[in-house]
C-alpha cells in the first residue's frame, strides 16, 4: 500500500504518539482526520500544525466512550471523503497506580472505556468503509502490559485492569483481521516504554524514585526507552510493506519482555 492519496484516521491525535503519526501520514500524502477531546492547549497546536499540511485535513472533537459520537464521526468521514483507507487505533487511558493509587470505580471505567471498549467501538464503525477501500489496513496500538502485567518494575506503570484490557486487545486483533480479509489487513503494535507512553515525558514517571526508573531501564535490554519516530517507522512498515502480515502482534518494546538479566556462561557439564 502507498499512503499518499489514502484516506487515514489516526485516534488520540491531540498530542503525543497520535499527532505525530497523523502528521507523519499528511506528511507522506495521506489525507488525515485526527480526533481530540481534551487537553485542550495541545489541541490547538495541532489544529494549527495539521492545517499548515497540504492536502484535505479534519481535525475533530469526539468522546470516543460514547458509540453515538463514534457513528457521528464515521458520518462524517463518509460525508467528506466518501472513503477509508487507513486505521491507526491508537485510544486509551492507562491509569498508573502510582499516580491513582488502589481502584476506584471511576477509575476503573475510564481505563475500560478508553482503552478496551472504544477500541470496539470504532472497529465495528471503521470496518464496513475499510472493505469497500478495497486496499486498507488497521494498526491497534497496544501495550506490553498485555504480556507482563503488573510483574517487575513495571508493576508501578501497570494498573491490573489496563493490563487486562491489552490482553484482550491482542484477542480482537486475530478477530478482526479474520472479518477483513482479504482486503483489510489488521495488526497490533504492541509498544513497551516510550518517552511519552509510560516513560520520561508523563507525569506518573516523576514519582518514581531513580532506582524505580533505572530498574525499568536496566529490565530494558536495550537500555532506553523508545522514541515516537520510531513508532512512526513500524507504523509505516505495517501500511506500506508487510503486505502479507495480518493478524499480527508486532512488538516494539526494546527487549523489556525478555528481561535484562545476562545469559550465564555454558557450564562445563558432567564428565
Amino acid at each position: 500500500m502507498k499512503v499518499k492519496g489514502k484516506v487515514a484516521l489516526v485516534l488520540g491525535g491531540a498530542k503525543g504518539i497520535g499527532k505525530a503519526v497523523g502528521l507523519a501520514l499528511a506528511e507522506k500524502g495521506a489525507r488525515v482526520i485526527l480526533t481530540y477531546l481534551d487537553w485542550p492547549a495541545e489541541a490547538a497546536l495541532m489544529q494549527k500544525e495539521l492545517a499548515q499540511q497540504a492536502g484535505d485535513h479534519l481535525a475533530v472533537e469526539v468522546d470516543l466512550r460514547d458509540p453515538d459520537q463514534i457513528s457521528n464521526l464515521f458520518s462524517r468521514i463518509r460525508d467528506h471523503y466518501g472513503r477509508l483507507d487507513i486505521l491507526i487505533n491508537n485510544i486509551e487511558r492507562g491509569g498508573m497506580p502510582i499516580v491513582h493509587g488502589p481502584y476506584t470505580i471511576d477509575q476503573w471505567e475510564l481505563e475500560m472505556a478508553t482503552t478496551l471498549r472504544a477500541k470496539w467501538w470504532t472497529m465495528r464503525e471503521a470496518m464496513p468503509l475499510l472493505k469497500k477501500s478495497g486496499e486498507a489496513a488497521a494498526i491497534t496500538l497496544s501495550s506490553i502490559a498485555g504480556i507482563v502485567g503488573r510483574s517487575g518494575p513495571a508493576g508501578m506503570i501497570f494498573n491490573d485492569g489496563y493490563a487486562a484490557a491489552n490482553r484482550a486487545v491482542s484477542s480482537w486483533t486475530e478477530t478482526w483481521a479474520r472479518e477483513g480479509a482479504p482486503g483489510v489487513r489488521v495488526n497490533e503494535l504492541m509498544l513497551g516504554f516510550f518517552e511519552t507512553r509510560h516513560a520520561e515525558k508523563t507525569r506518573g514517571w516523576g514519582l518514581l524514585t531513580p532506582q524505580q526508573q533505572q530498574a525499568i531501564f536496566d529490565h530494558t535490554l536495550l537500555g532506553r526507552s523508545g522514541r515516537i519516530d520510531e513508532i512512526i517507522k513500524a507504523i509505516l512498515f505495517l501500511l506500506e510493506d508487510a503486505t502479507f502480515m495480518t493478524g499480527s502482534v508486532l512488538k516494539i518494546d526494546g527487549g523489556y519482555t525478555l528481561g535484562g538479566e545476562a545469559i550465564p556462561p555454558m557450564p562445563a557439564g558432567v564428565e
